[in-house]
């Protein structure tokens, strides 16, 4: 589990743990059932106090993503995070911003773009099989 750490942002960093997390969650990229790593770990990894990734735990375990096995660790909700798809759907309609504000200045209309997303899907699907 990759997470990286700003002191620079404004944001505070037991908050940066949790959206980071969830992120991951949500993207697929921590399974359910997979176990974080131990306060100490990820707080030696991050060079952060214990204090502050055991507040960022006990915020995913309240938002469902995590559940704590006392004596076994953290882990990833085996039904997976309940912000998921809400997770997801963000992180999508926050690209679909981009990509319409960025043909809008391109001056490519809304039908151009429907297309160029409905080739790139039938693309990407025929490379799969």
């Amino acid at each position: 589990m990759q997470i990286h750490i700003s002191t620079h942002d404004g944001v505070p960093v037991y908050l940066q743990i949790v959206n980071q997390v969830k992120y991951l969650a949500a993207a697929g990229r921590l399974a359910a059932g997979e176990e974080l790593p131990s306060v100490r770990t990820l707080a030696e990894q991050l060079v952060i106090n214990p204090n502050t990734v055991a507040r960022a735990y006990l915020e995913l375990e309240r938002a469902g993503v995590v559940v704590k096995r006392h004596g076994s660790g953290t882990y990833v909700s085996e039904e997976g995070s309940p912000l998921a798809r809400k997770e997801r759907m963000k992180l999508l309609t926050q690209r679909a911003d981009s990509l319409l504000a960025e043909a809008r200045h391109m001056d490519v209309a809304l039908d151009e773009i429907l297309a160029l997303v409905k080739d790139r899907h039938k693309n990407l699907n025929s490379n799969q099989k």
